[in-house]
């Protein structure tokens, strides 16, 4: 069969030097290297459920012939997640620096390897044969991410894993959970029960889009959130997988259900629902000491729990007309010196960003944090546009490209009459490939601050997991091409000829993608 991979590898030569799997092939490790034996057996289960082989796994020997055979090597030339593949006749031989190098070698031998490699039973009457291959391969960009929204829709854990499942294979390695918003709070929170006891649950949810006109529900409440111990098995399900989880916990807007659950972080005085419809909406956290010392309280807990160096604290659409007609938060600026109402979220963030320091963290936020100054330290996802993404580079602050125009795999993939309700937009397959992070503009300095891309899903108008993965894919591959195949090796005919082949594997996963022929 043709060599179909996704995303295309930075370098590739073919052979006649083909292996073939038998019911005798072992998979080996070099002895001592437990990176390279926790690899190993990772691959080993992957392919017995497809293949019915029993795959022994050991320590690598002299004498070692039809294997995988699994190397980590002390050269750094192949970078912290590139790896060398090549086979011959007597063994698949996959080498790498690192863990994670080595893990993406794997993934490319799984894409090598006959679609059917990818079934959940074990498929009789298949040849599985790896083509005669020589591969060097590493990644154009650090963050090759994906956003999933269990906020607006809450999505189970299982989902949560599948998707990872399908982002491994694609070398994809960050997956944002936007955990809080107006319409549920995800996360448990040990001190502050109340956040998922109330701010959990919403009565019910607007139905279709916000058009002035009466606004119809759907009368059935929503809600779900993932306790302290779901978040440990997510996160050690992306840590096999080299998936970093990365925690989104807004602020200072979009915090309307954590108000519901404790009235007194708000800045009016009646009690506030966890919102219902969609929207940009006014109710914000106050800038109170004792608000922002719950805020640190929350992210105490939530960075035991995600090891990743990055938390993300949102930043966007914050609307200050409370705080405008606040005399409280009017006279904390004064207090404060702060000259106005962006400078005062500035300020806000800035305590956020001294805490998580303290606590051996990055903080990212959405591109709204660059107004009013920004430490150097902080990360921001340029997300209103690919501007906003150069202005935050030139600034001097690491940046992640996820602009509406090239990444919101929310928006509608087709003509709005053949596809499900979206929340707007246009974003079809071919442009998100045509996507490029790294900007002409930059001189190679700032060039890297560019860490990487990232693909959202925000489920506003994605009430399932079926719905979630027909949003998320092929799109999704696209974008991983993007983040990982060098620019010049780039080409969209290609491309889709590739991913025929990798559609196929996802039939066999059981992934609900979007046709390519719809």
């Amino acid at each position: 069969h043709a060599i179909s991979l996704v995303p295309a590898p930075a370098s590739m030569e073919q052979s006649e030097e083909a292996f073939t799997f038998t019911a005798d092939t072992a998979i080996v490790f070099q002895k001592g290297n437990a990176d390279a034996e926790a690899t190993a057996l990772f691959l080993a289960e992957t392919l017995r459920s497809s293949m019915g082989y029993p795959l022994p796994v050991s320590a690598r020997t002299a004498s070692t012939t039809n294997a995988v055979v699994l190397e980590i090597e002390t050269s750094t030339e192949l970078g912290a997640e590139g790896y060398r593949l090549v086979t011959n006749k007597e063994w698949v031989v996959i080498e790498a620096h690192t863990a994670a190098g080595l893990f993406y070698g794997v993934q490319t031998l799984r894409q090598l390897l006959p679609a059917a490699v990818f079934s959940k039973e074990v498929v009789k009457d298949t040849e599985w044969r790896v083509p005669g291959v020589r591969i060097e391969d590493k990644p154009r960009f650090g963050w090759r991410g994906l956003l999933v929204d269990p906020a607006r829709h809450f999505f189970p854990k299982e989902t949560i894993m599948k998707m990872m499942d399908v982002m491994a294979l694609h070398k994809m390695n960050r997956l944002q959970l936007h955990l809080t918003d107006d319409q549920g709070w995800r996360i448990e929170i040990k001190k502050y029960p109340k956040l998922t006891e109330v701010g959990a649950w919403r009565k019910e949810t607007l139905v279709g889009h916000l058009t002035g006109k009466e606004e119809q529900y759907d009368g059935t409440p929503h809600g779900g959130f993932y306790s302290q111990d779901d978040i440990r098995e997510l996160v050690a399900y992306g840590a096999a997988r080299h998936i970093t989880l990365v925690p989104e916990i807004e602020m200072p807007g979009h915090a309307q259900a954590a108000i519901a659950a404790y009235p007194e972080l708000g800045n009016v005085s009646e009690p506030l629902p966890v919102l219902t419809k969609w929207g940009v909406n006014p109710n914000i956290f106050n800038p109170a000491e004792s608000t922002i010392l719950f805020l640190q309280d929350v992210l105490a807990e939530v960075v035991e729990l995600f090891p990743g160096e990055y938390v993300h604290i949102g930043g966007d659409e914050a609307v200050k007309e409370q705080w405008e007609s606040s005399e409280a938060v009017q006279k904390r600026m004064q207090e404060l010196g702060v000259k106005d109402e962006t400078a005062m979220q500035a300020y806000f963030i800035a305590r956020m960003n001294t805490f998580l320091k303290e606590k051996g963290k990055k903080l990212i936020g959405w591109d709204e944090i660059l107004d009013g100054g920004l430490g150097k330290d902080a990360t921001v996802m340029a997300w209103r546009s690919v501007e906003k993404g150069l202005e935050a580079a030139r600034a001097g602050n690491d940046v992640i490209m996820a602009p509406t125009k090239y990444t919101y795999l929310d928006y509608y993939q087709g003509k709005v009459k053949d596809e499900p309700l979206a929340i707007g937009g246009f974003l079809p397959l071919k442009k998100v490939y045509e996507f490029n992070p790294m900007l002409e503009e930059l001189s190679l300095e700032e060039t890297a601050h560019v860490l990487g891309t990232q693909g959202q899903l925000w489920s506003e108008y994605i009430p399932t997991p079926e719905h979630l993965e027909y949003m998320a894919f092929p799109r999704a591959c696209a974008l991983a091409e993007v983040a990982w195949t060098p620019q010049e090796q780039r080409n969209y005919d290609d491309f889709l000829e590739r991913l025929k082949t990798d559609l196929v594997r996802l039939d066999a996963l059981g992934v609900n993608y979007r046709p390519l022929n719809k």
